[in-house]
């Protein structure tokens, strides 16, 4: 009987109700859709709390209101604004050394070249707008010195390392936390014993391998978690420890964890991010490096970066074994190396340890046509962002052949010594040493400023945005830190001349991501690094969300720039969790404040970053 009446009215209901349901399935969607995207961030919201005194998160009394809420006078100057949270999957993100990016692009790189460990940064559609969440359970770090023998399990919950290398004692898991005994695939039974035994080689005066003062700076490649570097910071030696984000993963953020100098980096087919004649001795235990490789490149960059009369300290089988592989690649290694002008100045066991040439005598002399060949005279030596390796020696300049040396003064007094390569740049000894007594004095200012909240060990990893001369650093030379210096690509290359003074860094440019872990430095200092990137047209947005990706929970940035720099900066301390520790406005005039067109004066602006977790991470602590 139905299906003999008139389907005309049941055609409307049906397209009526089709329509209505579709409409209501939209409404899901965009409810639903757009919830989820900060899905991650309103169940942080929700999860935050304060138990005692240890902060993890916003006050409960602020968890009702809305982005804008205005909470006090000094509150209504600023519009609030939120960031989602990255899924902790995301914890230990490091954007521009992210394989899932390389992967997903389909970036065709040549394995063989390392070139899949070197930067491949994501473009401005793809980087991350989110705040990076602590591991589950993550603790503040344990403070230097003792950080250097233990840290907490929690904070680098990866025990591989425990596991594969432990008849070599690179770190033993106990308990809570993950101890390091000082060993390492070559030094099994400590480091301090290995480094004693190369100054030994050296004939250095007891068995010290700073050299009395004349060896400071070290270049450990494939450092592991970097015992080499820790130990060496008794003699007064500071070394930039080096490895790859590979099959070790997370050896550079235990180093870091640690408070020991370290860097992600790899020799592949680009220039190690430090200037010509930056360091007095480079060091490779086992680091599995093809140094025959492409003509010798990779042998080449070391040569580069090492001072005149500088050395390589070299323990591998290749240095002692006797199977037909080991000797045939000794033979073609001594080969090269003879080429290079290089020597050896001790060889003992299982280790040889080659010296650089101090001046371009043998260079000179060698035969038409000896490979490799001297590098074009109109080549700069360094320029290193993104520039390729060459396989060609670098020569030394008419000042370093002439005086057979780098002509650098013993450590300490490298520090303040105004050093020789000032007149690269034009700069005159009375410019450096008032430079020097300038940052001095805002050192002292920014310390009597956080006074009620560091004391003697509260930092250790410090990183100088915008380090110019590397005077910031120099001030600090009392307190046990260590900074990493970082100078931009786009200016003076300035980085040599903290090389100069037996200090360590790096080029960066920040409209990309560091090469470092999150959650791994303690304080960051940034001297009008927003006024740069605004003029470069980069994000200062991105840029809080980076400097909170690298920075640990407690830790401090100090922002010195414009006022109005700092004003726009001010509206994102909620969305980032961080707290205004202080503000004060500087005397315009000095050669560090110069005073706009318009008069505006800067402000030293100093925060500190809240511990704060996700709902998960909370339910794993209680």
């Amino acid at each position: 009987m139905m299906r003999g009446r008139s389907d005309g009215g049941q055609k409307k209901r049906l397209i009526a109700s089709v329509c209505i349901l579709a409409l209501f399935l939209c409404f899901l969607y965009m409810y639903y859709g757009s919830s989820n995207q900060g899905a991650s961030a309103l169940e942080y919201g929700r999860s935050l709390r304060k138990l005692g005194t240890s902060y993890l998160g916003g006050d409960d009394d602020n968890d009702n209101k809305q982005d804008g809420s205005v909470t006090s006078e000094e509150d209504s100057l600023v519009v609030a604004k939120s960031f989602p949270v990255c899924d902790d999957r995301h914890s230990e993100i490091i954007p521009c050394l992210d394989r899932n990016f390389i992967y997903q692009m389909r970036l065709k790189l040549d394995l063989s070249l390392m070139e899949h460990y070197e930067r491949h940064c994501p473009p401005p559609e793809r980087k991350f707008n989110c705040l990076i969440p602590p591991p589950s359970g993550y603790k503040v770090p344990i403070k230097w010195p003792k950080s250097r023998d233990e840290v907490w399990q929690a904070n680098i919950p990866h025990n591989h390392l425990a596991k594969e290398k432990s008849d070599q004692n690179w770190m033993v898991v106990k308990g809570d936390k993950i101890n390091f005994p000082g060993g390492g695939t070559h030094f099994h039974y400590g480091a301090d014993k290995y480094i004693a035994s190369i100054a030994n080689m050296l004939n250095f005066s007891n068995d010290v391998l700073n050299d009395e003062g004349r060896l400071r700076t070290v270049l450990d490649v494939g450092c592991g978690v970097a015992s080499f570097g820790a130990y060496l910071l008794s003699s007064d030696i500071i070394a930039m420890s080096l490895a790859p984000n590979d099959v070790h993963q997370n050896q550079i953020q235990f180093a870091l964890e640690r408070g020991i100098p370290a860097y992600l980096g790899v020799l592949g087919t680009k220039r190690l991010p430090y200037p010509s004649r930056s360091f007095e001795l480079a060091h490779c235990s086992r680091c599995r490096i093809d140094w025959l490789q492409r003509d010798g490149i990779l042998l080449l960059e070391l040569d580069r970066v090492l001072r005149p009369g500088g050395y390589f300290a070299y323990s591998s089988p290749e240095a002692y074994a006797q199977d037909e592989e080991d000797l045939r690649i000794w033979k073609e290694m001594s080969a090269l190396v003879e080429r290079m002008c290089w020597i050896i100045a001790a060889k003992r066991n299982q280790t040889v340890v080659w010296q650089k040439p101090l001046s371009n005598d043998c260079y000179l002399e060698r035969e038409p046509g000896t490979q490799p060949p001297l590098c074009r005279s109109d080549a700069d030596p360094d320029a290193v962002y993104g520039v390729s390796m060459e396989a060609c020696i670098t020569p030394y300049s008419k000042h370093d052949h002439k005086t057979k040396g780098s002509g650098l003064a013993p450590w300490p007094a490298r520090m303040t010594s105004p050093p020789p390569r000032l007149a690269d740049f034009g700069y005159s000894t009375h410019t450096f040493e008032k430079d020097t007594e300038l940052w001095k004095q805002q050192v002292d200012s920014y310390w009597n400023l956080m006074s009620s909240k560091v004391k003697a060990n509260t930092v250790r990893n410090i990183m100088d945005m915008k380090a110019h001369m590397g005077s910031f650093a120099a001030a600090l030379k009392d307190k046990d830190v260590w900074v990493m210096n970082v100078v931009s690509p786009d200016g003076p290359n300035t980085l040599k001349l903290i090389y100069d003074r037996g200090l360590i860094g790096t080029n960066h440019n920040w409209c990309e991501a560091f090469s470092t872990y999150p959650r791994t430095y303690d304080l960051l200092h940034a001297w009008t690094v927003f006024s740069d990137i605004k003029s470069k047209g980069c994000s200062a947005e991105d840029l809080l969300i980076e400097m909170d990706r690298i920075l640990r929970p407690t830790g401090f940035v100090i922002i010195r720039d414009k006022e109005s720099v700092v004003e726009s900066i001010k509206k994102y301390m909620k969305a980032l969790h961080w707290e205004v520790v202080a503000s004060e406005k500087v005397t315009a005039g000095s050669e560090l404040d110069q005073e706009s067109e318009d008069g505006e004066s800067n402000v030293v602006f100093i925060v500190q970053k809240k511990l704060w977790l996700t709902s998960e991470s909370l339910r794993d602590t209680e």
